[in-house]
């Protein structure tokens, strides 16, 4: 036998025997505590808020609200500037393919035979000879700039 508060003995019991407990009655029994005035005053004074606490929650609203919408408004430009320049490369890419297509085409109907036979026979042209190509050493740059006639030998 065990002694509970206020004297009453309380029985324990264990297993599938042991009593529910009717919790109307728990409640009634136990005691409602009394605040002191005290409390209640720091109570009261907690529940209201001064005009200057009022005037900082709103400015730190006010903040927390802009930097919020600037910060999604980046969110969005940032989104729009990655489609559109996924945009621009899936163009690019396609302007590539069509460009390479087409050079493909260009140089396959170019027939090599048929402008030789055309500027051999039509218009006079002629193989140089071993007399008429000078060779030049370039040792400065990547390229010969021609200031003046080339000599004839």
């Amino acid at each position: 036998m065990a002694t509970g508060r206020r004297g009453q003995a309380s029985y324990y019991i264990e297993g599938n025997t042991v009593r529910k407990m009717d919790v109307r009655r728990a409640i009634e029994q136990e005691p409602r505590k009394r605040l002191s005035n005290e409390t209640r005053k720091n109570r009261d004074r907690a529940y209201h808020m001064s005009f200057g606490y009022v005037v900082f929650l709103a400015a730190a609203l006010f903040v927390a609200g802009y930097v919020l919408i600037g910060y999604i408004q980046l969110q969005a430009d940032l989104t729009s500037q990655v489609e559109t320049i996924a945009s621009l490369e899936s163009r690019l890419n396609s302007l590539r393919l069509s460009n390479d297509e087409e050079l493909t085409r260009i140089n396959s109907s170019v027939d090599l035979e048929e402008i030789k036979r055309i500027a051999i026979g039509e218009l006079g042209m002629v193989y140089a000879e071993e007399g008429q190509i000078i060779h030049y050493t370039n040792e400065g740059s990547d390229y010969v700039r021609q200031v003046g006639d080339i000599p004839k030998e």
